[in-house]
């Protein structure tokens, strides 16, 4: 019975698939037609992504890694992204490298089937994001990785900036699931001149260059 389980994106690009995988019961797009190299959004909505909230957050240690102690940190670490939200709680994303195993705290939900998560990556990304939010995610003050909590788009998301040079910016970023393609459409609206293009799971794994083994 569980083989037969499908698990949808809650969004969907107008392009067409090139190649995709079947994991974990989701149909995850490695690559699209025509992706080019410019600025990109990337479908992250598969991979894994939990909530970890307890009085005594700091004494948790989910996979052997310690947690941000400042809201707003975030550690990148085992293809895991941990970021702090506040006092008792922390968001953990998997970005890359093969799933892992649920947290084995009692405090840990996954939130991944609530959530919607993409990826922008590419020169224009903060131009773009001009348009969308008032986010600071150029603050100078803070070493990336860091989190922002707050809305584009007016949808409440959760973003963490990766990288901010300006020849390779990127975020990536979850909002509620019921949200995905509002947002798709908001984003896909106010990228258009600066040539915005959907792009697979490879040209996030990429532009990330991650060694997770």
């Amino acid at each position: 019975m569980a083989e037969s389980v499908l698990r949808r994106s809650a969004v969907s690009f107008a392009a067409t698939p090139a190649r995709t995988q079947r994991r974990d019961h989701w149909t995850v797009v490695l690559e699209y037609e025509d992706e080019g190299q410019g600025l990109r959004m990337v479908d992250l909505s598969h991979r894994p992504r939990w909530d970890l909230q307890h009085a005594d957050i700091d004494g948790l240690q989910p996979w052997g890694l310690r947690l941000p102690d400042v809201p707003g940190r975030c550690i990148l670490e085992k293809g895991l992204l941990i970021n702090r939200m506040n006092r008792t709680q922390a968001s953990v994303w998997h970005l890359a490298g093969e799933t892992p195993q649920p947290p084995q705290e009692p405090a840990g939900t996954d939130v991944t089937d609530a959530t919607a998560a993409f990826a922008l990556i590419g020169r224009e990304v903060f131009l773009l994001l001009e348009k969308l939010a008032s986010l600071d995610f150029l603050n100078p003050s803070k070493a990336v990785p860091f989190l922002l909590q707050g809305p584009i788009s007016r949808v409440a998301c959760q973003c963490v900036v990766l990288k901010r040079s300006q020849d390779d910016a990127g975020i990536v970023f979850t909002c509620p699931r019921g949200y995905g393609e509002d947002m798709v459409a908001a984003i896909v609206d106010a990228g258009a001149e600066f040539g915005l293009r959907p792009a697979g799971e490879d040209a996030f794994a990429g532009w990330l260059n991650l060694n997770v083994a």
